[in-house]
């Protein structure tokens, strides 16, 4: 098995503090900036930062899709999701950019093995780009 990890940024116009706190809001900012790619999503527990869980499915093709349990952890200018399903993990940093921010978000998991493992290495990482390019576009929306 080997590491595969996907990652996108953009520029957004709000300030850094304004933009992890908006990527930290599971009530309100996330269900506004998902994809249709994305099920089923509900707050289990908090909703706001360090310590929310909330739940989701990633339908990632049509054949393909992976159900989240995320434990939310807060530091500094990340937001990190670690899924108790899996060994996934999204890692939302926020940096200064100009006036505004930079948002990078990470994904990673460790892959199958074999051959399907090759392919999983090549083929996932394209499709959760675009996927990470439609989420960001939105919190970009949002925080126009």
């Amino acid at each position: 098995m080997g590491q595969v990890s996907a990652s996108s940024s953009i520029a957004v116009a709000a300030d850094p503090q304004r933009t992890l706190e908006a990527i930290a809001d599971y009530e309100k900012v996330r269900p506004r900036i998902l994809s249709a790619h994305y099920r089923d999503y509900r707050v289990l527990e908090g909703g706001q930062g360090a310590g929310t869980v909330a739940e989701w499915t990633l339908q990632a093709t049509e054949k393909r899709s992976r159900n989240v349990h995320a434990v939310v952890s807060v530091s500094d200018s990340i937001v990190t999701e670690r899924d108790s399903n899996s060994t996934l993990v999204n890692t939302w940093t926020v940096s200064p950019e100009g006036t505004g921010s930079q948002v990078t978000l990470r994904t990673s998991w460790k892959g199958a093995g074999g051959v399907a493992g090759i392919f999983e290495g090549i083929f996932a990482p394209l499709g959760l780009k675009k996927i990470q390019a439609e989420v960001l576009a939105n919190l970009q929306r949002e925080l126009s």
